[in-house]
C-alpha cells in the first residue's frame, strides 16, 4: 500500500497518511521530568524543522509533566512508554497527542484493552510498535531468528489485537538496525498495512554511521512509496537528525523549500579554501527562504560550466573568485569578499 492509499490519522495538529506530506519527527534526550530542558530541546528542535516530537516516559512524574511540556511546545507531542500500561493512560490524561507502545511488552491483554478504552475516550492514536530485539520466543522459533517476515508478523499480530478490540486510529512503526532487513520488512508490511508507517533505522549509530546507514535505508523505503512519516535515529544531537530528515526528503523530491548548496569534492586545481568556504556558505543559507541551487566551486576553469544547473554561484582562484548565474560570469570580486557578495545576492533574490 502506497502512502498516498493509507488511513489518514490526526496527531495534535499535524495530519500524517492518505494524501499528506510525509513528516519529520524527532525524540528528546533530555529527562522528560525536567521540564525546562526538554522544552528548551523541543523549541530548538521546531527551530531546526521537527514536525512531531517525542518523548520517553519511564516515570508517572514523566507522565505528569507532559501537561507542562504540552503548554510550551507548539508541534504535536508523543508518549514513548515501555512496559507499564499505567504510564500509557497517564500520558494520555495529561496530554499526549500520541502514544507509542509495544503491545507485547505491556502485558496481558486486559492491560492493553485498558490503554486502548483511553486512547478511544481522548481519541489519541497509538503507534503500535515493534522492533527487531522484541520478537517473541515463538517467532524467533518459528523464522529461525530474527528475520523481516517475523518482524512484520509480530507487528500485524498487534495490530490485530488492537483492531479486535474496536480501535483503528493506528499508526504502525517496525524497525530493524540491518538496514537491508529493514528494507524487507517495509516492503513486505505495505502490501497488507492500511495504517501510517513511521520508518526510521533504529540504532544505526554515531552522526557520520548513523546518516549513512539512515541515508540508504530510508532513501530506498521512502522511493517505494512506503512511509508517511520518518526519524533519523541517530546517537548525537536531534537537531541533526532533523537535519539530515530533511535532505533526504529533498532529495527523494518529497519536500521543497530552501536553499540547496552543492560544492565540487576539490583537487589539485583548488587555490582557496573551499572546504571552508562550502561550510560557510550552508551555515549562511540555513534561514535564507529561498528555494534555489547555490553552487561552491572551487576554480575558475571548471567553475562555470560545472555550476550551470545552479542558479548562483561562486568560484574561487588566486586571491579572487568569480560570482556566476545560471553559468554565466556575473563578476570578479576579492576572495575574501566572495561569501558577503553571495550573501548580498541572495538576501536581494529576484526571479
Amino acid at each position: 500500500m502506497l502512502r498516498e492509499q493509507t488511513k489518514e490519522i490526526r496527531i495534535g495538529g499535524v495530519k500524517i497518511g492518505g494524501s499528506n506530506p510525509v513528516a519529520i519527527q524527532s525524540m528528546t534526550n533530555t529527562k522528560t521530568e525536567d521540564v525546562e530542558a526538554t522544552v528548551a530541546q523541543i523549541l530548538k528542535l521546531e527551530a531546526s524543522g521537527c514536525e512531531i516530537i517525542r518523548c520517553a516516559v519511564p516515570t508517572m512524574e514523566a507522565a505528569e509533566a507532559l501537561k507542562e511540556i504540552k503548554k510550551q511546545i507548539h508541534i504535536p507531542l508523543v508518549a514513548d512508554i515501555h512496559f507499564d500500561y499505567r504510564l500509557a493512560i497517564a500520558a494520555i490524561e495529561n496530554g499526549a497527542d500520541k502514544i507509542r507502545i509495544n503491545p507485547g511488552n505491556i502485558g496481558s491483554e486486559d492491560r492493553v484493552k485498558a490503554v486502548v478504552d483511553k486512547a478511544k475516550e481522548y481519541g489519541v492514536p497509538i503507534r503500535v510498535g515493534v522492533n527487531s530485539g522484541s520478537l517473541e520466543k515463538h517467532l524467533l522459533e518459528k523464522y529461525g531468528g530474527v528475520t523481516a517476515e517475523g518482524i512484520v508478523e509480530s507487528a500485524l499480530d498487534k495490530v490485530r489485537m488492537i483492531e479486535g478490540m474496536g480501535y483503528d486510529n493506528l499508526v504502525v512503526s517496525i524497525k530493524s538496525s540491518d538496514v537491508l532487513m529493514c528494507v524487507k520488512a517495509h516492503e513486505l508490511i505495505a502490501k497488507e498495512c492500511p495504517y501510517p508507517l513511521h520508518v526510521g533505522i533504529t540504532e544505526s549509530g554515531t552522526v557520520y554511521s548513523g546518516n549513512v546507514k539512515s541515508s540508504v535505508g530510508l532513501g530506498i523505503i521512502l522511493h517505494e512509496g512506503i512511509g508517511n512519516t520518518i526519524r533519523v535515529s541517530l546517537t548525537g544531537d536531534p537537531a541533526e537528525e532533523i537535519r539530515t530528515a530533511k535532505l533526504i526528503l529533498k532529495t527523494l523530491g518529497l519536500r521543497k523549500g530552501g536553499i540547496e548548496v552543492v560544492s565540487c569534492p576539490t583537487c589539485g586545481r583548488t587555490k582557496i579554501d573551499l572546504i571552508g568556504l562550502a561550510n560557510e556558505v550552508e551555515k549562511m543559507v540555513a534561514d535564507i527562504p529561498l528555494d534555489i541551487k547555490v553552487a561552491v566551486m572551487g576554480c575558475v576553469v571548471n567553475g562555470p560550466g560545472e555550476a550551470k544547473e545552479a542558479d548562483i554561484g561562486i568560484a574561487g582562484g588566486i586571491g579572487e573568485g568569480l560570482l556566476i548565474k545560471k553559468g554565466e560570469i556575473v563578476k570578479k570580486v576579492k576572495e575574501e569578499e566572495l561569501l558577503e557578495t553571495l550573501r548580498q545576492e541572495l538576501l536581494n533574490w529576484k526571479e
